[in-house]
């Protein structure tokens, strides 16, 4: 089973949608109690980093999803939830996160003013090497962007994916069995689905 954490952040349908219509049991958990009796376990996320985090201790998941993460078993941050599995944020002065992925995530500055934020609207993914979660993929391939923060991690080893948006950023990462995009891959068609699919039958 494929768990959805409802902790009132998310578009949360809409990945629970694509995951059915590929042919796997997606559900979407209000108590998180639920995450022990997960297979998998999907953290997403839409709106401010400081309310998320809020929403995550005072709801009880912060401790579950800590947990799930130390089992070994696939997770997956999708937008926002790729953005609280980092030390900290910027977004509204300096908040704390989960801490699973050490770094920060900082606001987009361009020095290109034609370029607007947040960064909206279809962009492409560049990886090397045999990323798991790409699967059947072959680069450059495009994806769907709404943000107006990304990630600076620690260690570059993490970085799944780079896109350019007034240079290079990292729109996903990868580290044992933790997964995460920047980016919609339930808003991404073909290229999200396949995405979805190798989440689903790792």
């Amino acid at each position: 089973m494929i768990a959805i954490i409802n902790y009132g952040m998310g578009n949360l349908r809409s990945v629970q949608k694509a995951l059915e219509r590929l042919g796997h049991d997606a559900r979407v958990i209000d108590e998180p109690r639920e995450v022990a009796g997960a297979d998998r376990l999907i953290l997403p996320g839409v709106g401010a980093f400081k309310d998320a985090m809020a929403n995550l201790r005072d709801q009880g998941w912060v401790g579950p999803v800590l947990e799930f993460v130390e089992s070994g078993r696939p997770f997956l941050g999708i937008c926002l939830g790729l953005q609280l599995l980092f030390d900290e944020s910027e977004e509204d002065g300096q908040h704390e996160g989960l801490g699973v992925i050490g770094g920060r995530i900082v606001r987009f500055r361009p020095t290109d003013r034609a370029l607007k934020v947040p960064h909206m609207g279809w962009n492409t993914l560049e990886w090397s090497g045999d990323e798991a979660l790409y699967r059947g993929l072959t680069g450059p391939v495009y994806t769907y962007f709404v943000h107006s923060y990304y990630a600076e991690p620690t260690d570059a080893s993490v970085v799944a994916t780079v896109t350019d948006y007034d240079g290079p950023f990292c729109s996903s990462i990868h580290r044992e069995n933790v997964y995460a995009t920047q980016f919609h891959p339930e808003k991404s068609q073909r290229v999200g689905l396949t995405l979805l699919e190798n989440f689903a039958t790792l």
